[in-house]
């Protein structure tokens, strides 16, 4: 496995031509930090990780993330050295702009406290009724059962366990913010305090991560909400409103993994079994401003089944054969459309014509949803999701520790990248809310996208085309409302290469609409092509890029697709009458997967039944028109 080495990459070009300035990481100056100038638009883009776990997390603790802290992990992702449980020193080749830990609020901190003799816990009941069971049935065995019956992934076996009383959930929380608060250094790192929501039941996921923007003077006036409390998402919501109303604060839930919700995350139907009505469509709309499409358990956004003429849509897929555990319900085709990104947006909008709220108008991102405290989602040095899928030469074959899925279907994936005008919590936090964001699969593509009524061809060829777009249009996440004489809209869309990675192959335009049936569409646009290909003017099929991938070596070269691409697209299809949404869609050329990086620096032979390859990819939030 390569080591992980500091170096700003290459491309710093790019960068400036897509309106972009360094991060002040990367400064060598070390006066304090001052707002930017020109504050009047967001021009920088930041990348980071808003879904990690270190081994405050009991399932982590359980499965050996023993030594790696919160700490650890914010150092970490700045650009310090960790050192991982195989005994290597790592470090990341760029720091992160920015990190959330958030770990499990189930049993948040606790045993980690335990286990060092904290008297705090291990002289309550609950601490002395665990003691005596790890005397008996093993330390890690107890830890992750209690953890898994208590999410709902397992079924309970009728044992009534203990409760910690609140102030040990007080104590460990104001560890977790103030050490948040200890590492956020405005303009040059921003952390965020959260946790995870863990409900997961009949092994169904409906995990939420939670997000505070604020310090701790008012984020300790709450405690995390746990399955503990309820497993319903509509009464984290009602905690969520309590702390608003009691601080002043602001504060979001992020759902992740539908594709393990066996149907679950986007029916329109509450978890109590009543159909949608609008004040529930308008609390999710509120609380749920964004959904996390990417992560190490696979890519959320489109299915084949769903999506089948979508040749992209294959995409690192966690499907039937790995989505059974802990459930009585069988995975059934039908619940596919109420498990991904992509046909959710178009669910929403539907609900959106009869309730007068679309409960699903969410922006994208990504995270990695890592237990190891090392956020790491490059191919080339990808760390697994735990310490037993930590770099070796049998991990890609290896089961994943306490599940029957094998570690080569973990994705090394993935990213959130935010457009704000500076690197701090309110900048950051702002523009998650206005959708203003994207998620990418681990690498650091640079993508724009707005939408208007006006866009010209010329404007993408402008060097101001940034402030163009805000000029005669709206950002990713925004909403148009029908044009001059009910003209099309045109979509000025311009991506750049991650300035250390692959060239791009594309970028596409996915639209989804309402039809005159008040059925929901789709349609895939390829709107920017590399090496000067052309779609056949009849089929409208797309030559493939091709492949410069050499497996023996796990290299690549990047004779192959375009280092930039943009353009100016406008709906050819368009009818004012029908709501729809549109997102951007930018694709690399491929390289080599974690797994062949593997092979090949532990010189082992691949298996024909494990990918070897990926083409990364970033998804933008949608921009969407409703008629007036």
């Amino acid at each position: 496995m390569k080591h992980l080495v500091d170096k700003l990459g290459i491309g710093l070009a790019i960068l400036c031509s897509v309106g972009i300035t360094l991060s002040p990481l990367y400064a060598q100056d070390s006066r304090d930090y001052s707002e930017p100038a020109s504050a009047d638009i967001p021009r920088q883009v930041f990348f980071g990780d808003l879904h990690l776990h270190t081994n405050n997390s009991a399932d982590a603790y359980a499965l050996d993330t023993v030594s790696l802290s919160p700490v650890d992990a914010y150092r970490f992702a700045r650009g310090g050295v960790a050192v991982d449980r195989n005994g290597e020193n790592v470090r990341l080749r760029r720091p992160l702009d920015f990190l959330a830990v958030t770990d499990h609020a189930e049993f948040l901190g606790v045993f980690v406290r335990l286990l060092d003799g904290d008297p705090s816990i291990l002289e309550t009941k609950a601490g002395q009724s665990w003691t005596t069971r790890m005397k008996e049935e093993g330390v890690k065995s107890v830890i992750f059962n209690d953890f898994v019956e208590l999410v709902g992934y397992m079924p309970s076996d009728g044992t009534v366990r203990e409760r910690l009383p609140t102030s040990v959930a007080k104590t460990v929380w104001r560890d977790v913010v103030e050490t948040a608060d200890d590492y956020n250094d405005p303009g040059r790192f921003t952390t965020f305090s959260g946790y995870e929501w863990s409900s997961m039941p009949d092994g169904k996921s409906l995990h939420r991560v939670v997000l505070f923007k604020d310090f701790a003077d008012k984020v300790l006036h709450t405690v995390p909400f746990s399955t503990e409390d309820s497993t319903d998402p509509e009464d984290l919501w009602q905690a969520l409103a309590s702390y608003e109303e009691e601080t002043g604060g602001e504060v979001l839930a992020i759902p992740h993994n539908g594709n393990l919700s066996k149907g679950m995350m986007f029916r329109p139907f509450t978890q109590s079994g009543k159909a949608f009505d609008r004040k529930y469509a308008e609390e999710r709309a509120k609380w749920e401003p964004l959904y996390e499409v990417t992560q190490v358990k696979g890519t959320s956004e489109a299915h084949p089944f769903l999506s089948q003429t979508d040749e992209f849509a294959n995409y690192e897929l966690w499907d039937d054969a790995v989505g059974q555990v802990g459930s009585s319900a069988k995975k059934e085709p039908s619940m596919l459309r109420h498990e991904y990104a992509r046909a959710a947006l178009g669910i929403g909008i539907e609900l959106e014509q009869k309730l007068g709220t679309n409960p699903f108008k969410f922006g994208l991102v990504g995270g990695t949803d890592i237990h190891t405290s090392l956020s790491t989602t490059a191919e080339d040095n990808f760390f697994g999701k735990f310490p037993g899928s930590m770099p070796s030469a049998e991990r890609a074959s290896r089961p994943m520790a306490g599940t029957p899925w094998t570690n080569w279907r973990l994705s090394a994936s993935g990213l959130t990248a935010i457009w704000a005008r500076e690197n701090t919590r309110d900048a950051l936090f702002n523009a998650m809310t206005r959708k203003e964001v994207y998620a990418t699969t681990g690498s650091r593509i640079v993508v724009r996208f707005f939408g208007g009524w006006s866009f010209v061809a010329e404007d993408a060829l402008r060097p101001n085309y940034v402030d163009i777009g805000y000029k005669k249009g709206v950002p990713m996440g925004g909403d148009l409302t029908n044009g001059k004489n009910h003209t099309a809209p045109s979509f000025l869309v311009a991506a750049a290469k991650d300035p250390d990675g692959p060239n791009l192959d594309r970028i596409q335009v996915i639209k989804g609409w309402i039809d005159s049936d008040g059925m929901s569409r789709e349609k895939i646009h390829n709107v920017a092509l590399s090496d000067s290909r052309q779609a056949d003017p009849n089929t409208g099929e797309v030559p493939a890029v091709g492949s410069t991938v050499d497996l023996e070596d796990a290299t690549y070269t990047n004779n192959i697709g375009d280092a930039y691409l943009s353009v100016v697209w406008e709906d050819p299809d368009f009818d004012a009458d029908q709501r729809a949404f549109y997102y951007a869609r930018v694709i690399e050329i491929p390289v080599p997967r974690w797994t062949a990086y593997d092979a090949a620096f532990y010189d082992v032979e691949r298996s024909p039944d494990i990918p070897m390859t990926v083409q990364d990819r970033a998804f933008t939030s949608p921009i969407w028109y409703t008629p007036n």
